[in-house]
């Protein structure tokens, strides 16, 4: 099962240590549901220029608890990690896409008491594009959005089509490159990476590497040139 992340810019800028505090203090307890669920920060920690988190909540679920439908409250957490870049602090949250958004949005409501400080992060066409082009043979998918073909929302590559470059200069003309999965030469792993700088981890490894990884190769896509 692929791993999952997210990176989000925040608006402004706050030091480390006074995240730190703002998430170490932060504790709600809320009925959902008729359930009571909790949600806090635990192992915080700062090393170098990245500050790492887990996000601990609860979930309401239905579960069958000796042929009864019980309502009860489900502990999860995500990894979240702070990392200064050009005087930026971005945030990278390890959930898919949807848990990612929502856990954003509580930190911004942690950071300054209201959503909407904490954004998505987005590369460029042009960028996925030249990191497709400057290695295609490492290249396994590629899908396009902005198709202006009627009737046609999204175009795809896979496989051996990758090679047919008629056909994807064709493609080219008709949307913008969306989401790449490809074969990174540096690490050996196999990535998937869109547009708003959602990252899924094919090959089998820790969340500490891939945290390595991203803020190695894909945060500094932010502030490359295309």
């Amino acid at each position: 099962m692929a791993l999952s992340a997210k990176v989000f810019r925040i608006k402004r800028y706050l030091p480390l240590d006074i995240i730190a505090d703002k998430i170490r203090n932060y504790r709600r307890l809320e009925e959902v549901e008729g359930v009571e669920i909790t949600q806090s920060f635990d192992d915080i920690r700062i090393v170098g220029d990245i500050l790492k988190a887990y996000f601990v909540f609860d979930e309401p679920r239905i579960m069958n608890i000796k042929g009864e439908m019980q309502r009860l409250a489900v502990r999860r957490e995500a990894l979240v990690a702070f990392k200064e870049e050009f005087g930026d602090i971005l945030l990278i949250v390890f959930e898919k896409k949807f848990r990612a958004n929502r856990i954003a949005n509580i930190i911004s409501e942690v950071l300054f008491a209201k959503t909407g400080e904490v954004v998505e992060a987005n590369i460029s066409h042009e960028i996925l594009k030249s990191l497709h082009e400057s290695n295609p043979e490492s290249t396994k998918v590629i899908y396009f959005d902005n198709v202006d073909i009627p009737n046609v929302n999204k175009l795809a590559l896979y496989g051996s089509a990758l090679a047919d470059t008629s056909l994807y200069n064709m493609y080219l003309e008709h949307g913008k490159i969306w989401y790449v999965v490809f074969h990174h030469q540096d690490t050996g792993y196999i990535v998937g990476l869109t547009r708003n700088l959602i990252i899924a981890m094919f090959s089998k490894i820790t969340l500490d590497e891939f945290l390595n990884y991203i803020v190695k190769h894909v945060t500094p896509l932010l502030y490359a040139s295309s």
